[in-house]
């Protein structure tokens, strides 16, 4: 059992700790609204990480078979996605405050946690790769293959741990480099570092 909660942290890690297009989206967007509109997020892109692995270890091999035919174009729909989030973040950037007038709320400002949730469940969703990872560690590992439905379990929720962590990790990263980026010189210039990295690390995504 101690073996199946290692393997699951290890493989919620090495799942969510590479940097992709929609970590920075989410420390970018925390930045820019509150902690609480971050963590919604963060548990957003969680509870899309533990539904695949969810799927991998019910439906193993045959996952696979259903998703790949599909990886190509849902790659590609979250590339354009990205994109637009990537090129209204840089316009709001720019745009900035004008002759010291009080800039209304922005739709990044007014975003709340709950449509925050949603955003990010879809976006990491959208990505087929987490499926095939875990359908990949679990066809590779002989244990897992033949695990009981308690250690099932156990693996799920260690999964789940590890990303939520990380995930919130991240957020909180965002709320604190927020208070850096209140001013308008910062909030531009952090408006088009994130909005290309979102970008290109949206088109790497696609590209395969």
């Amino acid at each position: 059992m101690l073996d199946t909660a290692v393997a699951g942290a290890l493989a919620g890690y090495g799942l969510a700790i590479p940097v992709g297009a929609v970590a920075v989206l989410m420390i970018n967007l925390t930045a820019r609204t509150s902690f609480r509109v971050g963590a919604a997020a963060a548990i957003g892109a969680t509870t899309a990480d533990a539904l695949y692995a969810v799927t991998a270890v019910v439906g193993g091999a045959a996952v696979a078979t259903v998703i790949q035919p599909f990886s190509e174009p849902l790659r590609w729909i979250a590339f354009l996605v990205l994109a637009v989030m990537a090129a209204r973040i840089a316009v709001a950037g720019l745009r900035g405050q004008k002759g010291g007038a009080v800039q209304a709320p922005t739709e990044e400002t007014a975003i709340t946690p709950r449509r925050s949730f949603m955003t990010f469940l879809a976006l990491t969703a959208l990505n087929p790769w987490p499926a095939l990872y875990f359908v990949a560690l679990i066809l590779g590992h002989q244990g897992l293959r033949n695990a009981s439905w308690a250690e099932a379990v156990v693996y799920i929720v260690t999964v789940v741990a590890a990303s939520a962590s990380w995930q919130l990790l991240l957020a909180g990263g965002g709320a604190v480099f927020g208070r850096f980026i209140t001013g308008p010189r910062g909030r531009k210039a952090t408006a088009v570092v994130s909005s290309a990295l979102i970008f290109g690390l949206g088109a790497h995504m696609a590209l395969g």
